[in-house]
């Protein structure tokens, strides 16, 4: 069996245990979201939820991160029905493409048809500040790898996909106006663990990124590929190097995150409650 045909089969492995061990909490999902570094309290906010450690559905890798939870919640949020990743694994922790974006494929095989990927991000672009929230209208994948490598797989989507308008322009129309400091820009996922050097964020800049991070790109082509409308957005939780004059820890991100969270809980409400059929 092919790598792909394999990751068919956890797939839809997970799923089908999601649908039992959720019942009819698993069908009429609108909104899939997915929750980055320091903003996993959001969780907290889901109605009548349903909560489901990573752990316990097969096949699903769990976050090692500060920062991040490993559950997924299946509740409502503005009145619309959602399913809630609190924490995502990334290809730094030694995670192959196609496990860090199974979650999300595991929630499209669902039905959902939407999702929002949120994000801990660098700020790069002209005027940032710690704090601003930037709803991505596109993004460069400059981790070397994409989760469509590999021999092809229909349920994934199309073998050769097309990404003009992977972050579907609806959708950033609604986020633009769901909150306040919310400002469209491309972001740049990279490998990482470590943060940019100064070079690197000059040359990322020079590419037309406003923003830097270390995941969400790979779960959006897979989604884009499967038919997913797609929105991206990013908290700003720094200034990258040698943009501020402080050095860059990741405790920063976390308490960033923590000190947005009024804002982006009123952000992703609204957008959510825009949503509501």
């Amino acid at each position: 069996m092919s790598a792909a045909s394999n990751e068919r089969e956890l797939v839809a492995t997970a799923a089908a245990f999601l649908q039992q061990r959720l019942g009819a909490h698993a069908t009429g999902l609108r909104v899939g979201l997915v929750l980055g570094s320091g903003l996993k309290d959001f969780a907290e906010r889901v109605e009548q939820a349903q909560v489901v450690p990573f752990a316990e559905i097969p096949g699903f890798p769990v976050p090692h991160v500060q920062g991040h939870g490993g559950s997924l919640v299946v509740g409502t949020v503005g009145g619309t029905k959602v399913a809630c990743l609190s924490g995502r694994v990334h290809l730094y922790e030694g995670w192959s493409p196609y496990e860090v974006v199974r979650a999300t494929r595991t929630l499209r095989t669902l039905g959902t048809p939407t999702f929002l990927l949120t994000n801990a991000a660098g700020g790069i672009g002209d005027d940032m500040v710690a704090g601003d929230l930037m709803v991505l209208r596109d993004h460069l994948n400059l981790t070397g790898c994409s989760p469509l490598v590999g021999p092809h797989e229909p349920a994934f989507g199309p073998r050769f996909p097309d990404q003009s308008r992977v972050y579907a322009p609806r959708l950033q129309q609604l986020l633009m106006r769901s909150g306040a400091r919310v400002r469209p820009g491309v972001y740049a996922g990279l490998l990482g663990p470590s943060y940019e050097t100064p070079a690197e964020v000059r040359m990322l800049k020079t590419l037309g990124a406003d923003a830097v991070g270390m995941s969400t790109v790979h779960e959006a082509i897979a989604l884009n590929a499967m038919g997913a409308e797609v929105a991206g957005l990013s908290l700003v939780t720094n200034l990258a190097a040698g943009i501020g004059n402080q050095p860059l820890a990741h405790d920063e991100v976390v308490a960033a995150g923590k000190q947005a969270a009024a804002a982006l809980t009123t952000l992703v409400t609204e957008f959510c409650r825009q949503l509501r059929s």
